[in-house]
């Protein structure tokens, strides 16, 4: 009795969060989004938001924080995805973009700017399309359904409004202007339903110049619906996962001005840590129906591997927030 007791201290304290525990944790995630990422471009030639644009994102804060590096690999992933905007730029040109629409190009300009790619011509005709593609409306609509990260308006919207700033070039910026003021009456507006909305509506805000106080506000809003267990849920009343999680601490940072030492962002990261399975991932169930021929990419979970991937990526990514920053060292 007195010896299992003990075992459940220890792995109990392995769990509170500490510099060494979570620098360790974010570590031990790299190996398998690397896997992902290298195993799509392996076996596909279109680009995924789920195997390329998310790990991308962990490794792009892995470089900040000074982890080794892996130059190569990310080079890789960078041309793979520039390569796929350019076998498609006819389709931008003419405005009909590709399967998933915004949300597609939105990650791909998103993966291409993580991965310090420069403006081209290929990045100019996204813009161009992202510019008339339903310019009708005063935001930009999801045209599928696959939840969480490929349902909402709010993560639709935000991928164009960070793509417009980022890569809008000077004969851009008056239309991109426009459709900025337009969009920011939208978010005023508009409320979220789930996590997934309050995520993108918040990053959406900061992304359009919002007054403070209604950033703020949202931050809020997102943080109000943090668990007793420190994780947050796709859907309100649910459970709590590390994509909900991953991905309203990064927002809560990035766009909040959440600092990772804040006790709610410690409180997400003690969740994040006792969910990691030991081989660095985080099982996530898919609610999405598939629709396209399944492969093995490199993840772990099976059937179940992307929406996983996806939400390792984010939940990398918060960790990797809250670990010490160190000197960059060479690629291992």
């Amino acid at each position: 009795m007195f010896q299992a007791v003990l075992s459940w201290l220890l792995v109990a304290a392995a769990m509170v969060p500490t510099p060494a525990n979570v620098r360790a944790a974010a570590d031990r995630a790299m190996p398998l989004l690397y896997k992902a990422a290298e195993g799509h471009i392996a076996k596909q030639t279109c680009f995924a938001c789920h195997n390329q644009a998310l790990p991308m994102l962990a490794f792009h804060a892995a470089r900040e924080r000074g982890f080794p590096a892996r130059d190569e690999e990310v080079e890789d992933q960078v041309e793979f995805v520039a390569k796929f905007l350019m076998q498609n730029k006819d389709k931008f040109v003419k405005g009909i973009g590709t399967g998933g629409q915004v949300d597609t190009a939105g990650y791909a300009m998103l993966t291409l700017e993580l991965g310090g790619y420069k403006p081209d011509d290929v990045t100019a005709a996204v813009i161009d399309y992202m510019l008339k593609y339903q310019s009708d409306r005063d935001h930009w609509r999801a045209v599928s359904n696959r939840p969480p990260s490929e349902a909402s308006d709010f993560t639709t919207t935000y991928l164009a409004l960070r793509a417009l700033r980022v890569w809008g070039r000077p004969g851009q910026i008056e239309a991109i202007e426009h459709r900025m003021a337009t969009v920011r009456g939208w978010l005023l507006r508009a409320r979220p339903k789930d996590t997934e909305d309050r995520v993108f509506r918040l990053l959406a805000l900061k992304e359009v110049g919002a007054d403070p106080d209604l950033v703020r506000g949202a931050a809020d809003a997102l943080a109000r619906t943090q668990r007793a267990d420190g994780s947050f849920s796709q859907l309100d009343g649910h459970p709590g996962d590390a994509y909900a999680t991953g991905s309203a601490l990064v927002a809560l940072h990035k766009a909040g001005g959440v600092a990772p030492t804040d006790a709610a962002y410690q409180h997400g990261v003690g969740f994040l840590l006792r969910t990691q399975a030991a081989d660095g991932t985080w099982y996530l169930k898919s609610r999405s129906k598939p629709f396209q021929p399944y492969y093995e990419g490199g993840f772990p979970y099976g059937k179940n591997q992307f929406i996983s991937s996806t939400a390792s990526g984010w939940a990398a990514t918060a960790l990797l927030i809250a670990s010490p920053k160190t000197e960059a060292v060479g690629r291992r």
